[in-house]
């Protein structure tokens, strides 16, 4: 397992990181097998296990909570929040009176006093920076949380809020968290260089495209993975987007064997290359999943397979457009763009 450093925090963490969307009702996992999933993944050389309120609805953060009992200091922690938690209308986003409660939920669910890294999930475009960022200062003053960052934020808003943060002298975002992997590179052309200017640890979820990069998508075979079962989709081959992405995966492939590569380790050797990115997080629904993962913590890539991948899909390309979550408003709702 390879090391690096978290932004400019000083913190040490790993190049994989535990992603744990899948612990509870979303991936069908008991608290033994994500308890057996979270001790393989620490003895592996994990560090970081990042969670979030809204996965399966805070049992994710009970199985973390659980999972870690007795060895907190050894992990960097890391959970979100902002998406919807039932249907009360303020029982989401990023305003104060939200983000001060559903921290105290979380920390009861996950069992500590405190937090390493708060994200913001997503951005919210009916709160002002201001008030998040103060919100979120007080609470790092409080000793809940040490550090917060942001996910899937536009590069656009990812300056705003490191401009906000200077003009009202609060803390700023550390960290982003964005989509990235060989299928999805749009991040290339505008997050990294933002959060390389200003220093973010990034740490980046799907690297694996959802399942399309784990080898188990080929041309020919029935596509019977989890994530097509809940987003079918995404994963039809009659649609030209997907069928833009099986062909790239059949192109990769070729490339992973004559390097003698997984596909799993030709994704996610691709990612972690990227001197922008400080950690993937991958989301193992079971052992075997994690084990796979884990045979790619030492995968270096030439520059001769990083180019034959370039060739593939372009530096900068998203081959799924539509599936991004850090669109403008205004280019998903047409009222938003006419007077």
């Amino acid at each position: 397992m390879q090391y690096r450093t978290l932004g400019r925090t000083g913190v040490q963490v790993s190049s994989l990181s535990l992603g744990a969307m899948n612990f509870g009702t979303i991936g069908r996992t008991t608290q033994d097998e994500a308890t057996a999933i979270v001790d393989a993944a620490l003895e592996g050389g994990i560090n970081v296990i990042d969670t979030a309120d809204m996965y399966s609805d805070g049992e994710s953060e009970e199985m973390v909570g659980k999972a870690i009992a007795g060895r907190r200091d050894d992990i960097v922690l890391a959970t979100k929040a902002n998406m919807p938690m039932g249907d009360e209308r303020n029982h989401q986003g990023s305003s104060r009176r939200w983000l001060v409660t559903e921290l105290d939920t979380s920390l009861r669910r996950l069992g500590v006093d405190h937090v390493d890294l708060y994200q913001i999930h997503r951005w919210d475009p009916r709160t002002s920076d201001e008030e998040t960022l103060s919100a979120l200062t007080d609470l790092q003053r409080a000793g809940k949380i040490r550090y917060f960052g942001s996910s899937t934020f536009p590069a656009y808003r990812i300056v705003q809020a490191q401009w906000a943060a200077r003009e009202y002298h609060l803390s700023r975002y550390v960290t982003e968290q964005p989509s990235y992997s060989i299928l999805q590179r749009g991040i290339e052309t505008h997050v990294l260089p933002v959060t390389e200017q200003y220093g973010l640890g990034v740490l980046v979820w799907s690297p694996l495209a959802s399942g399309w990069l784990s080898g188990a998508i080929r041309e020919g075979r029935d596509i019977t993975t989890s994530r097509s079962r809940i987003m079918p989709q995404r994963f039809d081959t009659a649609l030209p987007t997907n069928r833009a992405r099986l062909d790239a995966v059949e192109r990769l492939a070729e490339v992973a064997d004559e390097a003698g590569l997984t596909m799993i380790q030709l994704a996610l050797g691709f990612v972690t290359a990227h001197p922008g990115v400080t950690s993937a997080l991958i989301g193992p629904r079971t052992l075997d999943h994690l084990h796979s993962q884990l045979a790619a913590a030492d995968t270096m890539l030439s520059a001769d397979v990083l180019d034959a991948i370039d060739t593939i899909v372009a530096p900068g390309t998203d081959l799924a457009a539509d599936e991004k979550f850090d669109t403008p408003p205004a280019l998903l709702d047409p009222s938003l763009r006419r007077r």
